[in-house]
């Protein structure tokens, strides 16, 4: 259970690559489906083409929601994009960055269904058999004598080889449509990977201060709701445990105070620990309708991304540290007032 844990903790810090192996585990799986999937072609002339295109189209955008809904990021854009602005207003251009970064993941499954399916050519050649010109594959006079719904028929039937009679036109046409489709795979192949590349390559081009701010703020945005997430369920396990604590202590107060004298002053210390800690993780927060109002501000009015340092302390420290070195250099330098000597001797001895 531990290791479970453990991994899964590594997975919360390293979102960026479990989501990339969870883009690899869809392009494989993918792969995987349509080598398993049992293509069954309805060779018939009103349907041929509608299962050809629909198996090409369908799955990959199947997978593309899919790829959107495992990724965590989308509540993350969802949530940025319908909040309030309040005291911190929005920035289109992150939310650009982050859809955008959830779009390319979500393409790779896809692409890989794609290109198997083109690889493969059983979809295009059940789409477009009907679309064939049969006199290029040899002279054949009975074809000549047939109707026209009749060429349709048997040219639907291509893709089925258990109901084509002729098998030399049905492996020429065959080999002539797939042909064609492993040429569209390696063009959409090619135009993807010519896509990626100008992605990549003309994107230092422009402003790069830009694109590092933007990438920032959008880590930003996420690691935040992270932290708040863990920051409520830290609270409320604590809330709730003082909750049950007070419950106890009002129901059997009689019999928690005769244990309570019967026992060791350690446990009374350690007891009395880790009731501090639980009231310090309540950060003040007591009260149903406290929480709700601070859930609600939080939603409604982000605080400003300004922060703020303690001044008070700061001029403390500084006149701490000023009056310590002044007395130090004073002394240094041949002053003998009484006054330096004493904060001197004050510094000296605390050290």
């Amino acid at each position: 259970m531990d290791k479970f844990r453990m991994m899964f903790q590594f997975l919360q810090s390293n979102q960026e690559s479990f989501m990339n192996g969870i883009c690899g585990i869809m392009a494989l799986a993918s792969a995987q489906m349509y080598s398993v999937f049992e293509f069954s072609c309805p060779c018939m002339p009103e349907y041929n083409y509608t299962y050809g295109i629909g198996l090409l189209i369908l799955p990959p955008i199947w997978f593309f929601l899919l790829g959107f809904v495992l990724n965590n990021n989308v509540s993350v854009l969802a949530e940025e994009w319908k909040r309030p602005t309040g005291k911190r207003r929005k920035d289109p251009t992150i939310l650009r960055y982050m859809f955008c970064s959830i779009t390319q993941r979500s393409l790779i499954a896809p692409a890989v269904w794609v290109s198997v399916t083109l690889m493969d050519g059983k979809s295009f050649l059940c789409a477009f058999s009907v679309n064939l010109d049969i006199d290029r594959f040899g002279n054949y006079s009975f074809v000549n004598e047939m109707s026209e719904a009749e060429k349709l028929k048997l040219l639907a039937r291509i893709p089925c080889k258990d109901l084509f009679e002729n098998q030399e036109i049905r492996v020429a046409a065959s080999r002539y449509i797939k042909c064609i489709s492993q040429a569209c795979g390696w063009m959409f192949l090619l135009m993807m990977t010519f896509t990626a590349f100008l992605i990549r390559a003309i994107r230092p081009c422009f402003n790069q201060a830009a694109f590092l701010k933007t990438k920032y703020w959008s880590h930003y945005i996420d690691i935040e709701r992270k932290m708040f997430d863990d920051t409520c369920k830290e609270h409320a396990k604590s809330f709730a445990k003082v909750c049950i604590h007070q419950y106890f202590d009002n129901i059997s107060g009689e019999m928690h105070n005769f244990h309570h004298n019967r026992s060791s002053n350690e446990s009374d210390d350690e007891d009395g620990e880790k009731k501090k800690s639980d009231e310090e993780k309540l950060l003040g927060i007591r009260a149903q309708d406290d929480m709700n109002k601070v859930l609600w501000n939080w939603h409604t009015c982000k605080p400003a991304l300004a922060l703020k340092k303690d001044h008070m302390d700061g001029e403390n420290n500084g006149l701490m540290n000023g009056e310590a070195n002044g007395a130090a250099n004073g002394f240094l330098k041949g002053h003998t007032h009484d006054m330096e000597k004493k904060e001197w001797a004050v510094y000296y001895s605390k050290v």
